[in-house]
């Protein structure tokens, strides 16, 4: 019996892996940001609900595509998925960008109010393209890095300051400084090398880059809660059968959750290892803080004037 046992396990093996599916998953950011530690427990949880029949392979830090080519990079189908920040597509459309709005949204039941109402526009723009989104996580409250203290947006009058999208770079324009854009993972050079002088961003990417190397001081203005999103290639999906949808869609679900709650856990544990690294971290000025709104509400005036249909349709349903 044993002779006729071994062919038949090879032949069962064979059978699985013709049926096992392989996809590669660039993301920008490193291996210690919690975005990644979330997709990387994504892709072990759909490769265990499938039996090893569906493996994500993360790569990570920008090492396969840098973070503004991994969009097209899944929209043409040389990776089947992908994971970057969404307001990165502001320009295509400012429905995109509307979790980098200053002060429209600056908490977490804001941030997910606001993506209930954007979620249904920013499906339908991503499936005019080809694509399809499986999940979205918001990182902490973005907050002000400076070398001293800033008591009213006058002292930024002048600086280079650090941007990553379209509404960064307005904002900085408005306060008065330069803006210079710059990826994460630039950050300390741009810093040390004087390429730029100050930064916008959450606490988790403070940590990450060891801002205590470079800057003195953080106040957490909590200036909005902007998105990552990781979308999939919709061609490649259907290609799937019904169960290996079935478990990157729950998978995708439990995603979700758990990368809000990661997200909530890490604004208070980094802000306290800002300070332990011996950054200053001190609560804005009132003064500061009007200023900052009232950039704010220019950049709402702007946005307003060019926005699409879409766009005011999702402003009008979360401010409803």
């Amino acid at each position: 019996m044993l002779r006729f046992a071994l062919p038949l396990a090879a032949g069962l093996s064979l059978a699985v892996s013709a049926h096992a599916q392989s996809w590669d998953m660039p993301t920008p950011y490193g291996d210690s940001t919690f975005h990644t530690q979330n997709i990387a427990q994504f892709a072990a949880d759909v490769s265990a609900a499938t039996d090893g029949g569906m493996t994500i392979t993360v790569h990570s830090a920008g090492s396969l595509f840098p973070h503004s080519e991994i969009k097209n990079a899944v929209r043409s189908r040389q990776v089947q998925i992908g994971e970057f920040f969404l307001s990165r597509l502001s320009n295509e459309d400012l429905a995109y960008g509307m979790d980098s709005q200053p002060f429209l949204a600056t908490s977490y039941d804001e941030a997910e109010r606001l993506w209930a109402a954007q979620k249904p526009v920013v499906s339908a723009l991503l499936e005019e393209q080809g694509l399809m989104p499986l999940f979205s996580v918001p990182w902490p409250a973005q907050g002000l890095y400076t070398n001293g203290e800033i008591a009213t947006v006058d002292d930024l009058s002048g600086l280079r300051f650090r941007a990553y999208n379209a509404a960064l770079e307005e904002f900085a324009t408005l306060a008065g400084a330069a803006p210079v854009q710059v990826e994460a993972s630039n950050i300390p050079q741009a810093f040390s090398t004087g390429q730029v002088a100050a930064m916008i961003t959450s606490p988790s990417t403070g940590v990450n880059s060891k801002a205590w190397d470079f800057v003195t001081h953080y106040t957490p203005i909590n200036a909005w809660v902007p998105k990552n999103i990781v979308v999939v290639n919709k061609r490649e999906f259907d290609r799937l059968s019904d169960d290996v949808q079935s478990a990157i869609l729950n998978a995708a679900e439990v995603a979700e959750q758990r990368g809000w709650d990661m997200s909530k856990a890490e604004a208070s544990q980094q802000t306290a290892a800002l300070a332990e690294n011996g950054i200053v971290v001190y609560e804005p000025s009132a003064e500061l803080v009007s200023g900052l709104q009232a950039i704010g509400a220019t950049m709402l005036e702007n946005w307003n004037a060019s926005a699409s249909d879409d766009a005011k349709a999702i402003l009008s349903t979360y401010s409803n």
